[in-house]
């Protein structure tokens, strides 16, 4: 293939038709041996071609393109118009015999009047065995006739329509099948019933899922009681079976579990130690479930093996400290809050003396025996297991007949009040207990017991509280 350029004496043509010579541009190069071709400009607002000498108009925004789209759409129509026209037809009988759904008619007392092939064959009966000689009732299972007396009829009389009510219907062999039934009362033109339009829809694969779905839920729910029962195994081990009996003293605790799905974290207990003096502890773990309860048992364990080492309160509550801190400072850290206390006997004098040490805990009540009640202040007590030297903070109180010392962990604090609108908070704890005052150690646990439940469900944390009171003399408590 040879290129060549357009001579000098070639001329350019114009519209008009006559040739002009012109001087000749270096234009793009035409194929040799082709018909060469010349634009010109035209006045019309076209150009014109001569092309191996026949003459050709092109406009801007030539219409041709838009002409052969249109030829494309109607092609397009006529071969989609040639497909439908290949589908066999259908008559509306063929139609409503084989449709994909039961059709049935019935009298207004039910005699089948008309059936489709569909729910024949569905049923596995002849249509002789059932026009005009059963009715539509015959065909439903004891139950479903019942609910077609009582419910069903009645509701199509009342509202002249039904949708997708479930029934079985009795095959001829007698097996059963699960179908949707739609009901319609037609009437007359005199506006009178005349019969009732039945639309029968096969619930074989619903029924089957449905199955499947009650199968799946009832292994779920078996599988969430036995969770419980098993959580509600192991959260008493993770609580004394009994509290130790200290002369002098009434000692009372709750355990309130907000969810049975999950083992809390909250703790508490009450044992003798040497040289009659009693150890005793509440205290809260980061968390829940079973990472929440190795640590609370962890805890338990730590704080009574080392009060019988070293009974003073700060002394137990470090030693927590580095057991923890050294058990989980990996890449999950865990952490609580404890108050720890000490119980002596005040001699001649009655009652005990108390010497707390508290680990970030939310501090005591102490409800005196002449209606006042005041938190115990332990500022500056931090997290157990978060540092490895926490400060403890302490402090010493006297336990006098009439008082009552009360602990509990934060979830009855932070559950949510309605009458609070938000939620219930240390301040409303500390003049619901000025309310109670004074108090006995099982008065005040079982006002609290009493309180928790007007939570309800705003209750979303475990909640322990263990209160140690000192009765009143006889005498004085009968005045």
């Amino acid at each position: 293939m040879t290129w060549c350029a357009p001579k000098q004496s070639e001329a350019l043509t114009r519209a008009d038709g006559n040739a002009h010579p012109v001087p000749i541009r270096r234009d793009p190069p035409v194929l040799a041996g082709e018909a060469r071709s010349w634009l010109s400009s035209a006045g019309s607002g076209g150009v014109q071609w001569l092309v191996g000498g026949t003459r050709a108009r092109m406009r801007r925004g030539s219409s041709d393109s838009k002409a052969d789209g249109m030829d494309q759409a109607a092609e397009g129509e006529e071969q989609q118009q040639a497909m439908f026209s290949a589908l066999p037809e259908y008559s509306a009988e063929d139609l409503y015999e084989h449709a994909p759904c039961g059709y049935l008619s019935t009298l207004l007392d039910g005699t089948i009047a008309k059936i489709n092939t569909t729910l024949l064959d569905w049923l596995g009966y002849a249509r002789d065995d059932l026009v005009g000689r059963r009715t539509f009732s015959d065909l439903l299972t004891v139950g479903g006739r019942l609910y077609h007396e009582t419910h069903f009829a009645p509701l199509l009389r009342m509202q002249g329509e039904i949708n997708g009510i479930a029934f079985e219907l009795k095959a001829a062999d007698g097996s059963r099948l699960p179908v949707l039934v739609t009901s319609t009362v037609k009437a007359g033109s005199d506006g009178q019933p005349l019969l009732i339009r039945t639309t029968v829809f096969d619930a074989r694969d619903r029924r089957a899922y449905e199955t499947e779905l009650l199968r799946a839920r009832q292994e779920s729910e078996g599988e969430r009681e036995r969770l419980k029962r098993l959580n509600a195994t192991l959260q008493k081990t993770l609580l004394p079976p009994a509290l130790a009996n200290v002369p002098g003293l009434d000692v009372t605790a709750h355990y309130h579990i907000a969810s049975t799905d999950e083992v809390g974290g909250d703790f508490y207990d009450l044992f003798p130690l040497a040289s009659g003096t009693w150890g005793f502890f509440l205290g809260d773990v980061c968390g829940k479930g079973a990472a929440a309860a190795a640590v609370t048992s962890l805890a338990r364990y730590t704080l009574r093996a080392a009060a019988v080492y070293d009974p003073d309160p700060a002394a137990v509550l470090t030693n927590l400290n580095t057991v923890m801190n050294h058990e989980y400072a990996g890449d999950d850290p865990r952490f609580c809050t404890v108050i720890f206390g000490l119980l002596t006997p005040n001699g001649d004098a009655g009652g005990f003396r108390v010497t707390l040490a508290s680990g970030g805990h939310p501090p005591a009540l102490l409800m005196r025996a002449d209606g006042q009640v005041d938190h115990l202040s332990t500022p500056g007590g931090q997290l157990i297991g978060v540092l490895p030297d926490a400060h403890i903070a302490t402090t010493t109180v006297r336990l006098a007949p009439g008082d009552t010392l009360l602990l509990h962990t934060d979830g009855l604090t932070e559950a949510h009040s309605a009458g609070a609108g938000g939620r219930y908070g240390d301040e409303a704890f500390l003049e619901f207990a000025r309310s109670l005052a004074p108090t006995t150690a099982d008065g005040a646990v079982a006002a609290i017991r009493d309180l928790l439940d007007t939570f309800g469900t705003g209750v979303d944390d475990d909640t322990a509280v263990l209160a140690l009171g000192v009765p009143r003399p006889t005498r004085e408590a009968h005045e």
